[in-house]
């Protein structure tokens, strides 16, 4: 069972990333956890998102601010940390574990409060909670 009202359980599908894990780094990527991640790239397994344009870890539930440029419209995307798979400190880039389109498909992100409301975060966590898990990208 979840911990909250309207949580998922937290051993749902074989394979899949527990829903409070969502929110912290991979194990691996501890030394992301104070770095400024600001305007790196952020690059789907089949192509570039946009650039970190913030981090925040509010009720902690830490995540990405993505601004996606025009691939959608100008429209920015929240990413939880544990969609993370891998931070290029060299060449300014996070890698995520999932695809373009799974990214475009999550919660809409429409305004700054939303980075700060439990409910917002919690259907986000859902939605990545509940992809297909992924050992490493293909191709």
């Amino acid at each position: 069972m979840g911990g909250r009202p309207g949580d998922p359980p937290s051993s749902g599908r074989q394979g899949a990333v527990p829903i409070d894990s969502i929110w912290s780094y991979a194990p691996g990527l501890d030394q992301v956890q104070e770095q400024d991640l600001t305007d790196y790239t952020v690059v789907a397994s089949d192509g570039t998102i946009g650039h970190v344009d913030r981090q925040a870890d509010h009720h902690g539930m830490r995540h990405l601010v993505v601004d996606t440029g025009v691939w959608v419209f100008g429209r920015s995307l929240l990413v939880p940390v544990g969609v993370v798979t891998d931070v290029h400190t060299g060449e300014r880039q996070v890698t995520l574990g999932c695809t373009r389109a799974e990214v475009k498909e999550a919660p809409r992100f429409r305004t700054d409060s939303e980075t700060m409301d439990p409910a917002y975060l919690t259907a986000v966590g859902d939605y990545y909670h509940r992809l297909p898990p992924r050992e490493s990208p293909t191709g």
